[in-house]
């Protein structure tokens, strides 16, 4: 729904002639228009910081000037209602006055009048002048027509006119009292809005009011049964604005709830210090939007105040995530300035043919890169394939350097497969500490013997990964020293590889892609424990997840302690 339909309606609203019955109507229609106002504002929000996690520049909507318009016209729709207001009550206030003056006018005439035929006249003049009085207050209505028709009821019986027809009138104002009976019980089982059911109960009270006497033998049973049915539509007035104050104030109840949920959530805001914590944050925050959005109203005066408290905490929540976001930026901008000196300073080494000084600075470099941190998905991988790439110039220059030097290297060829022929021959020792320190000690005199001819590097490499995988196995290493032990003979025939660099790079992506995974998995698991209710049932659901939560975290941490050991080259 645009939000001009919402001044529409407001405006339309205030150009009806009758403005005192539709005060729920525009309360309902400014509920709307703040739920309307509220989720635009939060969709801005959303775009507004998705765009500064991207670095790109949004514009937000300002939505004041048609919140100002709708207010404005609410405010003129209220004005105009409260004079109404005011006009009714002074009216049916001085109306009451005039009831009152007839009832004194009715009495006087039955206590002092002698004369019928004055009597009768001063009586018609009262009652028509009654039936012109309009509505009177309504907590006043049921005393003053009763004290009405008492008088009435004393007065009907006082007088002894048209004898004649006195019998006939009697039995016709019993049928048509009767009638009024049966409506007003129809009206108490009636399916009608209670503000038609109350404007019909005015309407046969005063046709009741307006039929003459009866009998006196059935006049009791009559007005008993009349003022019983009377109260019994009452009760039913009664019992349904209970109701409606009992939904209210539940509505009101459950908003303050949430309420109650959001003050907890925003006062631990100043201890999330992660994009992924504040992630997790704002999507508790959006849920309770939703959940706000879905209880009906409440009372006015409450249902406002209750709303003004509830946005007051989102602005809070949503005030402190912006000066998160820019202080994130601030530090992601300040690494990227440091990792961009470092492409400097590697770039100009990567024409240097010093090998061995030119070597240790490059990995000096990428050191310093590591221990730089992380610039953010918007740089960070950018920047890295540009480093990379100009290290990569130096180290592939070099490799080609000593290619022209294999012939030099036939006698490490020799030595190397001497070397393998005793780890063929070699028996594993009983104890496992001794084996595994005599396989370190072959992984370490193969590294230190030195580079071979290029064409065999790899076919020696993998005779040597061969007969050491094979000591290994012959092993019996069980759970986690195993997977320690192994990892770590990984690594040392990883250094012994003429690839030995792209090696060890690939592994610390495999471990990054494992450790990226299992995060996501931990998310999710976590995301899908907010979905199980408190029950039986629920429990063992939530149990099996958070076990699956503490298995994944524990992976984690191996996956970490494992990218410790990789060497940085």
């Amino acid at each position: 729904m645009e939000h001009t339909n919402f001044q529409d309606k407001i405006r339309l609203l205030a150009e009806s002639e009758d403005l005192i019955g539709l005060g729920r109507d525009a309360s309902e229609l400014r509920q709307e228009f703040e739920d309307f106002m509220m989720e635009a504002e939060r969709v801005e929000q959303v775009k507004r910081l998705e765009a500064s996690e991207k670095g790109e520049s949004y514009e937000e909507v300002d939505y004041r000037p048609e919140k100002e318009a709708f207010f404005e016209a609410y405010k003129s729709f209220q004005e105009k209602r409260k004079k109404q207001v005011e006009l009714k009550s002074a009216l049916e206030n001085e109306n009451l006055k005039q009831k009152k003056a007839l009832i004194d006018r009715l009495k006087d005439v039955i206590e002092n009048e002698e004369k019928i035929g004055t009597a009768f006249n001063s009586y018609k003049e009262i009652h028509e002048n009654w039936k012109k009085v309009g509505d009177i207050p309504r907590d006043k209505r049921e005393a003053v027509q009763k004290e009405y028709s008492r008088l009435l009821e004393i007065f009907f019986y006082n007088i002894k006119i048209y004898k004649e027809l006195k019998e006939h009138d009697y039995k016709r104002n019993q049928q048509l009292k009767e009638a009024i009976i049966f409506k007003l019980k129809q009206l108490r089982t009636a399916n009608l809005p209670v503000r038609e059911a109350e404007a019909t109960l005015r309407s046969l009270q005063d046709e009741w009011e307006e039929i003459g006497p009866v009998q006196n033998e059935e006049w009791e049973s009559l007005k008993n049964a009349y003022w019983e049915t009377v109260r019994a539509v009452y009760d039913k007035f009664n019992e349904h604005y209970e109701q409606q104050r009992a939904v209210l104030k539940e509505n009101i109840d459950a908003k303050k709830a949430l309420i109650e949920k959001l003050a907890l959530l925003v006062q631990g805001i100043e201890h999330v210090s992660t994009a992924k914590d504040w992630d997790h944050k704002t999507k508790e925050v959006l849920a309770l939007q939703e959940a706000w959005k879905k209880i009906g109203f409440g009372s006015r005066k409450e249902n406002e105040l209750v709303y003004q408290e509830f946005r007051k905490h989102c602005d809070v929540f949503f005030q402190a995530k912006k000066e998160f976001s820019k202080d994130i930026e601030s530090k992601f901008k300040d690494v990227a300035d440091k990792k961009r000196k470092l492409i400097e300073e590697a770039k100009s080494l990567c024409d240097s043919t010093d090998w061995k000084n030119t070597s240790e600075k490059l990995i000096n470099l990428q050191k310093r890169w590591k221990e730089s941190g992380n610039a953010g998905h918007r740089f960070e991988n950018k920047l890295w394939s540009e480093f990379r790439g100009a290290c990569n110039v130096f180290f592939e220059a070099k490799e080609a350097h000593f290619k022209v030097q294999d012939e030099a290297n036939v006698a490490n060829l020799t030595a190397k497969n001497e070397l393998i022929s005793q780890i063929q021959a070699w028996e594993v020792p009983t104890n496992k500490q001794e084996a595994i320190t005599g396989l370190r000690n072959f992984q370490q005199a193969f590294n230190d013997l030195g580079q071979v001819p290029m064409k065999e590097k790899k076919s020696v490499y993998q005779q040597f990964k061969k007969a050491i995988d094979e000591k290994y196995a012959a092993l019996k290493l069980e759970g986690q020293e195993k997977e320690s032990i192994l990892f770590k003979a990984k690594l040392d025939n990883l250094q012994g590889s003429p690839d030995r660099l792209k090696l060890l790079q690939i592994e610390k992506n495999e471990i990054r892609k494992q450790i990226d995974g299992l995060n996501k998995e931990i998310m999710q698991l976590e995301n899908n424990l907010g979905f199980f209710a408190k029950s039986k049932g629920a429990d063992a659901l939530r149990a099996d997840v958070e076990r699956k939560v503490k298995h994944a975290q524990e992976r984690i941490l191996n996956l970490k302690m494992k990218m410790k050991l990789i060497p940085n080259e």
